[in-house]
């Protein structure tokens, strides 16, 4: 039964340690083995789920009690793992840490909890020996419902200085699951955001996650680990996996010559941040979903009723943005008919007049640069304005996350009314177009998408 899948959480005592590696190389080295491997990431990153999909084959999908509330997780837990044979959980940042100012909330250890599964603790001991032991007991301490089943130490020096790390763990009573020694570390590529996208790798990150799954299956106890995965037991009664909606109803007799409606969402290297239950709920609602990309297509999809631009990095490929007018054109005209526009973060400065002064689609009466300051951090908010993805007064919870300014000029109004941790107010809702540096989880709402595909049929 699904709701008894094997499955594991990854964590660690603070980013840096090795989580991601060690995740990715894991799911990898199981699907090596011929398991069907269920690939989550606790929080909002969008990077991390492109490599477990490299490594699963499947799709990577995030669990996080922030955006989506702590009644989700596990239902979208079971939803991924649905026909697995194991899941993986990659944690976010240190083992406690969620949410500022919210306790556990949106914490791995919250996740954990959730889904009543066993923790293995990724540890950097590349400049600690005995003292591994003390830091091993405080995680292992500090909440009795969360179960730390094993470490795998990390960045470890040599023979003697494993044999002297075994011997701290030992006295904790928490078994050495792996040891990963230092010289042969796998890196992946970062920048102002964290790692490089699989999307703009190519046979790289094809590569990358080969050494991660080499360096795990020869470093770590695998039957181990599917062992302590299988000792979790059954999820708490009463959830049933997350659905988009119901399957739409074939009627055979009915005649309806409409052509489909089409929903286009933006891909490609330059928008790759996007939440796999988007597109499902698009099409629970009706619509068909096709992919384009801004980089290399100079057209629209036929027929598009409605456009979607995710997040990314349209600010390290804003020249090639620019240079395809074509494209840039076909987008302002589809906003100006009044179709509806829902783009976040990237897809905001990807509609605006200009980013870094090269010329954008032009949708919005605003400019946006690079800048200094990380804007980072979880938000309440609430639609101050009618748009084609949520009515006025819709409270979502998102998450901001770049390194650029907009300076807006006249003609649109708000977005969004930011309630916490500051209030002020947020993004454009011009004619049908809705766009903020807000990323949602419209899981946690699924209205927005069936507002969304209801105002393409009707524009």
């Amino acid at each position: 039964m699904t709701s008894a899948v094997p499955r594991l959480v990854i964590a660690a005592p603070s980013s840096g340690s090795g989580k991601t590696t060690v995740a990715t190389g894991l799911m990898a080295a199981f699907a090596a083995r011929g398991l069907a491997v269920s690939p989550h990431k606790v929080g909002p990153d969008y990077i991390d789920p492109g490599y477990h999909a490299l490594a699963t084959g499947r799709v990577g999908r995030n669990l996080d009690a922030y955006l989506c509330g702590t009644e989700l997780v596990a239902p979208l837990f079971l939803n991924g793992a649905r026909g697995c044979d194991i899941a993986v959980v990659e944690g976010v940042m240190g083992l406690y840490d969620g949410a500022a100012g919210e306790g556990e909330l949106a914490s791995t250890a919250q996740v954990a909890k959730l889904l009543r599964a066993p923790v293995v603790l990724v540890v950097d001991a590349s400049s600690q020996a005995r003292s591994v032991a003390a830091l091993v007991h405080g995680f292992v301490s500090w909440d009795p419902e969360v179960r730390v089943g094993g470490v795998i130490l990390n960045k470890v020096g040599s023979d003697r200085h494993e044999a002297l790390l075994r011997e701290a763990t030992d006295s904790v009573g928490v078994p050495v699951l792996g040891v990963l020694r230092r010289a042969r570390q796998v890196s992946t590529p970062s920048r102002h955001l964290g790692l490089v996208p699989v999307a703009e790798r190519g046979t790289e990150a094809v590569e990358a996650v080969e050494a991660m799954a080499a360096l795990v299956a020869d470093g770590c106890d695998l039957e181990a680990l599917v062992g302590l995965a299988r000792a979790a037991g059954p999820l708490p009664g009463g959830f049933a996996p997350w659905t988009p909606g119901p399957a739409p109803t074939h009627h055979p007799a009915r005649s309806d010559k409409r052509s489909p409606l089409r929903v286009a969402v933006a891909g490609g290297a330059a928008f790759t941040f996007s939440y796999a239950e988007h597109t499902e709920l698009l099409a629970a609602a009706g619509a068909e979903v096709v992919t384009f990309d801004p980089l290399r297509d100079e057209e629209l999809p036929e027929g598009t009723a409605g456009l979607v631009v995710g997040g990314g990095f349209p600010e390290v490929y804003a020249a090639e943005l620019s240079a395809n007018e074509p494209l840039r054109k076909a987008v302002a005209e589809l906003a100006l008919s009044g179709a509806p526009v829902a783009a976040e973060c990237a897809g905001l400065l990807y509609l605006c007049r200009e980013l870094d002064g090269l010329p954008m689609c032009g949708v919005l009466d605003a400019s946006a640069r690079m800048s200094e300051r990380l804007t980072l951090g979880y938000r309440d908010a609430v639609a101050v304005s009618d748009s084609a993805l949520a009515a006025a007064g819709t409270r979502m919870r998102g998450h901001e996350f770049h390194r650029t300014a907009v300076e807006p000029g006249a003609g649109a109004a708000p977005a969004w009314g930011m309630r916490a941790p500051e209030r002020r107010v947020e993004g454009f809702v011009e004619r049908g177009v809705h766009a903020s540096y807000l990323h949602t989880h419209w899981a946690s709402e699924p209205g927005v998408a069936r507002r969304f595909v209801e105002r393409c049929r009707t524009s």
